[in-house]
């Protein structure tokens, strides 16, 4: 797996993986963006919420029990001094649709626990929470 970026100037950077996608990334203007993109951090916070949210669809699936709509938030606390890294995580799925909240709960854990590689990452140097909420 490999991942690159290239300036496209000021503090816009297009980046892309193995993949054919691409991802726009950019800063505020107050640091001399364009506020034009994602900022690193929030990809980092954005590779989490898609990490667990397939596991859990593709575990819900597996269940034969697929949500109408499905959709992951992250949030994160920093430290106070530079660098500012992530102490903290907190995940929160929303889930609308006949889902029995014992295979939903499963289906979390087993991503959390077991099967996403980002949360198991994140793990070695922040605490993570989480919580569902039923729509």
């Amino acid at each position: 797996m490999q991942a690159s970026v290239e300036w496209q100037g000021k503090m816009a950077f297009g980046g892309s993986g193995d993949g054919a996608a691409c991802v726009a990334l950019d800063a505020p203007a107050a640091v001399g963006g364009e506020g034009n993109g994602f900022r690193p951090k929030e990809l980092l916070l954005t590779g989490l919420a898609g990490c667990t949210a397939m596991d859990v669809i593709s575990i819900l699936r597996k269940m034969q029990c697929e949500p109408d709509t499905f959709r992951v938030e992250v949030s994160a606390e920093e430290s106070e001094g530079h660098p500012k890294v992530f102490t903290a995580f907190h995940i929160k799925y929303f889930v609308k649709g006949a889902v029995p909240v014992a295979k939903l709960e499963k289906a979390i854990a087993l991503s959390l626990d077991r099967y996403c590689g980002v949360t198991a990452m994140y793990r070695t140097f922040a605490t993570l929470t989480h919580e569902y909420v039923l729509e």
